[in-house]
């Protein structure tokens, strides 16, 4: 809106309210521009403070996201908490898909495949990869398996996303062969904590990420089968 078209419209608004007392000495406010006033006043200070928070990240944040890439990322989500005191992070854990546009999630952490067509990533971690391990105990009764195929022998934990209903595959590859392998037995989980729990316990055979299963592993509670099949996955997108 231009000037004089601004000054014109504020003129007509003057005359309609009856805003203003004025003489040739001054201008003052007539008892009805004393009650807009007194009635937008804390309307124009909440507007001058939200002015002010454009200036700096402020809000909350909601992000949906796998346990695993919850685990991944918790130091630089410590370290993003750190510089923007006014942002408040939301973290949803769940092992399934979203869509994160329906649900009102601002943003959405999965494996690069799983992916709608038209969204819009950047890649937040770094290459991460997947391990087959079981404890010595559970290894020493079933014996070891020498190929992936040789899981369907086993006793083997699926991982079961909470909004897909389906049982996540094995994948395996190692040069370029690769195959996906169904692996049958009595628990399945939605969660990766109480796969590693299981397996720890020597119920069965889990596949896991590696960096869940290191400190298991270092320490003798598991065993790592099948490592030259296990793949790389790039790092999460967010």
């Amino acid at each position: 809106m231009s000037q004089p078209t601004l000054s014109h419209r504020i003129k007509g608004l003057e005359a309609a309210m009856g805003l203003f007392n004025r003489s040739t000495r001054g201008v003052a406010l007539a008892k009805a521009g004393a009650r807009l006033y007194q009635t937008l006043a804390p309307w124009m200070k909440e507007i001058a403070a939200l002015m002010a928070l454009g200036a700096r990240p402020a809000g909350r944040v909601r992000l949906t996201l796998s346990d695993h890439a919850l685990n991944l990322l918790w130091p630089r989500l410590q370290g993003f908490l750190a510089a923007p005191p006014e942002i408040a992070l939301e973290c949803n854990q769940d092992n399934g898909f979203r869509d994160i546009v329906a649900e009102g999630f601002d943003a959405g952490i999965r494996l690069g495949e799983s992916l709608a067509a038209d969204r819009v990533a950047v890649r937040v971690s770094a290459d991460w990869r997947l391990a087959t391990v079981a404890a010595p105990d559970d290894l020493a009764r079933r014996g070891l398996p020498a190929q992936p195929q040789d899981l369907t022998q086993h006793e083997g934990f699926n991982l079961c996303p909470s909004t897909s209903g389906g049982l996540c595959v094995w994948e395996f590859a190692r040069g370029a062969h690769s195959l996906r392998v169904r692996v049958a037995g009595q628990l399945t989980f939605n969660a990766i904590l109480p796969l590693l729990r299981a397996a720890e316990a020597g119920l069965g055979i889990a596949y896991l990420p590696r960096t869940r299963v290191a400190k298991a592993v270092a320490k003798g509670r598991l065993m790592p089968v099948l490592d030259t099949w296990c793949p790389h996955f790039p790092g999460y997108p967010l």
